[in-house]
C-alpha cells in the first residue's frame, strides 16, 4: 500500500521551523497553507495563520501551549475542512511543533482527510527536549497515514564537523526535494526516515554517508523499501547509477525489499534516501513509557497538557 497525495493540498506548519518550511513547499506545490504557533514571530508570512495566545505567560510550557490549543480545535478544524490532503509540517525539537503535532493530526484524522506528516527530531544534546518529541511523534505516527521523520542529530553523528545550523540547513533541502516531487510519486504508508549526507562532490560517497545516516535510526533488518533520490543524477553516468541501486539491494538483503530510483536535474549531485520502516527505531526509545501497548494505556485518547485556570483566591494568613 503507498500513500497517494490528493487535491487539493493544505500544508500546515507548526512552530519556527515548520512555519518556514511550510511557507517553501507552499510555494513549491502552488498549494495553501496554515501556520499555527504560539509565537507570533513565527506567523510573519503571508499565509493563513492561527495564534495560540498564551499571555500573560511569557515562557509557557509545551504542556501549557497545547492545552490552550484545545480552545481552537473548531478554527483549525473549519480551516482543514475543505481540502482533501493535509500535509503537516512540525518541528518537533520546539514547544509549538511538538505541542501542536498530536492535536492537529488528530483533527485531520477524526475529519477522514489524507494525512501526511514530517516530523524534524531534535539534536541529542537538546536532551529536555527528546523525551516530549518522542511521545509527540508516536502520537503523530498513529494519527498519520504516512509519517517521513527527519533526524538531524543522525547527520551530525555522521559528520561531527558540521553545526547545528549546517545540518538543519542539509536536512531541509532534502526534505524539499522529496516534497517537489510528491504531485510525481506515491509513498509506503506508515514511517518513512529521510536520510542525505553534506555536499559532496562523490556521488557514491554521498550514498555511503546517507546509508550511515539512516543506520543510526534504524536496523537494515527493518527497512521494507527505499527510495533513492539522486539530485543531479542526470550529470551521473548509468553505469554509477545501476551500480547505486545494486549497492543498497546488497545492504537490505531481504528479498521482500524494494529499492526504487528517482533521477532529477541539478547543478550539484547528491543521494536522498527515503527508507519505509517497519518495527522498532531509535525514536522508540525516546519514550521510556513507549513499550506500553495502547490498548493498555489509560490517557492514550487525549494528549497530555495542562490549562491555565485563573482562581480568584484570597489569600489565607
Amino acid at each position: 500500500m503507498e500513500f497517494q497525495i490528493r487535491d487539493p493540498i493544505l500544508v500546515v506548519g507548526l512552530g519556527g521551523a515548520g512555519c518556514r518550511l511550510a511557507t517553501s513547499i507552499k510555494e513549491g506545490l502552488g498549494c495553501d497553507s496554515l501556520l499555527i504557533s504560539h509565537d507570533p514571530k513565527d506567523l510573519n508570512h503571508d499565509s493563513s495563520k492561527i495564534l495560540i495566545n498564551t499571555n500573560p505567560v511569557l515562557n509557557p510550557s509545551a504542556y501549557l501551549i497545547r492545552g490552550i490549543s484545545f480552545g481552537a480545535r473548531g478554527s483549525i478544524a473549519q480551516r482543514l475542512e475543505s481540502y482533501s490532503t493535509i500535509m503537516i509540517v512540525a518541528n518537533l525539537a520546539g514547544k509549538s511543533g511538538a505541542a501542536l503535532a498530536p492535536v492537529v493530526s488528530q483533527i485531520g484524522k477524526e475529519l477522514g482527510k489524507s494525512v501526511l506528516s514530517f516530523g524534524i527530531m531534535p539534536f541529542k544534546f537538546e536532551k529536555d527536549r527528546i523525551f516530549f518529541s518522542g511521545v509527540s511523534l508516536k502520537r503523530l505516527k498513529a494519527n498519520s497515514d504516512c509519517t517521513i521523520i527527519i533526524d538531524n542529530d543522525a547527520l551530525l553523528d555522521s559528520n561531527p564537523d558540521l553545526t547545528p545550523d549546517s545540518c538543519n540547513v542539509i536536512t531541509n533541502g532534502a526534505l524539499m526535494h522529496v516534497v517537489s516531487t510528491l504531485k510525481d510519486s506515491s509513498l509506503p504508508l506508515k514511517t518513512n526516515i529521510l536520510s542525505t549526507s553534506k555536499d559532496i562532490s562523490d556521488i557514491e560517497t554521498s550514498l555511503r554517508d546517507s546509508i550511515k545516516m539512516l543506520y543510526e535510526d534504524a536496523p537494515p533488518n527493518n527497512i521494507k523499501s527505499a527510495l533513492l533520490y539522486v539530485v543531479g543524477g542526470n550529470k551521473v553516468p548509468i553505469g554509477v547509477l545501476n551500480s547505486m541501486v545494486s549497492t543498497v539491494s546488497g545492504i537490505f538483503s531481504n528479498d521482500s525489499t524494494r529499492v526504487s530510483l528517482s533521477v532529477s536535474n541539478g547543478e550539484k549531485s547528491k543521494v536522498v534516501l527515503l527508507t519505509s520502516i517497519e518495527g522498532e527505531t531509535r525514536f522508540d526509545k525516546y519514550d521510556p513509557l513507549g513499550i506500553i501497548p495502547k490498548e493498555n494505556a489509560l490517557d492514550w485518547d487525549e494528549p497530555d497538557a495542562s490549562v491555565k485556570i485563573d482562581l480568584d483566591l484570597e489569600q489565607i494568613e
